[in-house]
C-alpha cells in the first residue's frame, strides 16, 4: 500500500519534471487569486477610508438634508439642489426650547465658483458654514485665523483658503490680508488651512471656507441651506433629538403625513451602514468577475493534466504492473492538480497583497488620498480555499482517467 507521503512526493516529482509547463499552468490561478485578493483588500481599504471620514464628525452629530430620502444616485444628486431647508428652520432649530439636547447647530451652503488673484485663476468649491465648522470638520488653520460669530453676523467678506488654492494663487507669497475675487466680489483672506489628505467627502486643500451668511448673499445668491448639522450633547440623546427635529420641521413645513417629508435625517451610524452595504455589493460583483479567470485557469489545469496522463501512459502501466492500484494512480494525479492550484493560490495571495500595497501607496502619493493598506484575511482564506476547490474540481477527471488505464494497454502504448 502506497503511503500518503509517497503519493505527495511523486506528485511533486511530476510537477518539477516539467517546470516550464507547470509554471504556465498555475499562471491562470495566480492571476485569478491575485485579482480576488486585491479586490477584497481594496474594498476593505475604501470602506475604512470613507467610514474614517464619517467619524470625523463625531457620533453625536445628526445630519439634516433637504428633499426626500434618496433611493438611488440620481435621487442623491437631487438633494443638493433642493431648497426645503430655510432660514426659519435654522433659527427655530437654534432655540433651546425646541431642541433641549442640541449642543451646536451648524448650517452649510456650498457651490463651485471661480476665484482669482491678479492673473491667477482657480475653480474651487466654496463652503459656507458657522464658527463651529472648524471643530465639526476637524480643520486646522496653518496661518491666520478662522472666522467667528461677529464675521457671520456682519456678513463679512472674508475667506480661508485651502492649501492647494493658496499655492496656485499666491505661490510662496503670504496671502493673509490680500483680497481674492469670488464671482463678482472681493474677499479678504484671513487664513490658510493646513494641508491634509483628501477625504471621501470634501477635499479642503482645494476648497474655500467662508461665513455662510456671506456665501449666501455675496457668492451663491441663495436663501436656503444645503445641509444642517445638529450636534447632540450626548450619544444617548440622539434619538430624542431626531424626534424633536422631525416634529419641528414638519410643523414648519405644514406636513401631516411623514411619507411626504421634504427633508430626511441621517446619523453617522446610518451613513456607515450604507457605505458598508455599497462597498460590500461592489466587492462581491468585482470578485465574481475576477473569479471567471479562475475557471479559465482550472480548465487549463485539466487540459494539461490530460496531456500529462497521455504522455505518462507507460509510467502508469509500469506502476500498475508493480502493484499500484487505480486509487494510487488517481491519488497521485489528483495531488499534482491540487498542488498546482494551491501553489498558484499562495502565490496569488502574496501577489494580491503586494498589488494592494502598491495601489495604496500610489493613491497616497499620486492622488493625495489617505488610503489605508488592508491585508484581507478573508480574501487570503477565500483565495486558498477556492484554489483548492478548483484543483479538486478540474483535477478529478484527468486523475480518474489515469486510474482507469489498463496496465496491459499502457505497457504496449507508444
Amino acid at each position: 500500500m502506497i503511503r500518503f507521503s509517497d503519493s505527495l512526493r511523486m506528485a511533486l516529482g511530476g510537477i518539477f519534471i516539467h517546470k516550464s509547463r507547470s509554471i504556465l499552468t498555475i499562471l491562470g490561478i495566480v492571476v485569478g487569486i491575485t485579482s480576488i485578493m486585491a479586490v477584497m483588500s481594496v474594498g476593505q481599504s475604501a470602506e475604512q477610508l470613507v467610514i474614517g471620514e464619517i467619524q470625523r464628525f463625531g457620533p453625536a452629530n445628526i445630519f439634516i438634508l433637504p428633499g426626500r430620502q434618496p433611493s438611488g444616485p440620481m435621487d442623491a444628486a437631487g438633494t443638493i439642489l433642493n431648497d426645503s431647508l430655510k432660514e426659519k428652520d435654522f433659527n427655530d432649530l437654534k432655540k433651546k426650547s425646541n431642541l433641549p439636547n442640541a449642543k451646536n447647530i451648524i448650517p452649510y451652503v456650498f457651490g463651485y465658483v471661480t476665484t482669482s488673484f491678479e492673473s491667477e485663476v482657480y475653480d474651487a468649491m466654496v463652503i459656507g458654514g458657522s464658527e463651529y465648522m472648524e471643530k465639526n470638520f476637524d480643520l486646522t488653520v496653518e496661518s491666520g485665523r478662522f472666522f467667528d460669530a461677529v464675521d457671520i453676523e456682519q456678513k463679512e467678506r472674508v475667506v480661508i483658503l485651502g492649501n492647494k488654492i493658496k499655492e496656485e494663487l499666491f505661490g510662496n507669497k503670504n496671502p493673509i490680508g490680500e483680497k481674492v475675487k469670488l464671482k463678482d466680489g472681493k474677499f479678504r483672506v484671513i487664513g490658510v488651512l493646513a494641508p491634509e489628505g483628501q477625504g471621501s467627502f470634501v477635499d479642503f486643500n482645494k476648497s474655500i471656507v467662508a461665513p455662510y451668511t456671506s456665501v449666501q448673499q455675496n457668492v451663491l445668491g441663495v436663501h436656503y441651506f444645503n445641509r444642517i448639522v445638529v450636534e447632540a450633547d450626548s450619544i444617548e440623546s440622539v434619538p430624542g433629538t431626531i424626534r424633536d427635529i422631525k416634529t419641528l420641521l414638519r410643523n414648519n413645513h405644514t406636513i401631516d403625513d411623514p411619507e411626504k417629508d421634504d427633508f430626511f435625517i441621517q446619523t453617522q451610524e446610518d451613513i456607515a451602514e450604507r457605505i458598508k452595504t455599497i462597498t460590500g455589493i461592489l466587492t462581491v460583483l468585482l470578485t465574481s468577475v475576477a473569479a471567471i479567470s479562475l475557471i479559465v485557469g482550472g480548465i487549463g489545469i485539466m487540459n494539461i493534466m490530460l496531456v500529462s496522463v497521455t504522455e505518462r501512459t507507460r509510467e502508469i502501466g509500469l506502476r500498475k504492473a508493480l502493484g499500484a492500484t487505480n486509487r494510487n494512480i488517481l491519488t497521485q494525479f489528483l495531488f499534482e492538480a491540487l498542488l498546482l492550484t494551491v501553489i498558484g493560490g499562495i502565490i496569488g495571495v502574496i501577489g494580491g497583497s503586494l498589488l494592494t500595497g502598491i495601489l495604496s501607496y500610489a493613491a497616497r502619493v499620486l492622488a493625495d488620498l489617505n488610503f489605508p493598506y488592508v491585508f484581507s484575511v478573508r480574501g487570503a482564506l477565500w483565495g486558498t480555499c477556492v484554489s483548492f476547490v478548483i484543483g479538486l474540481a478540474f483535477g478529478i477527471f484527468p486523475a480518474r482517467k489515469a486510474g482507469q488505464r489498463s496496465p496491459i494497454e499502457s505497457l504496449h502504448y507508444e
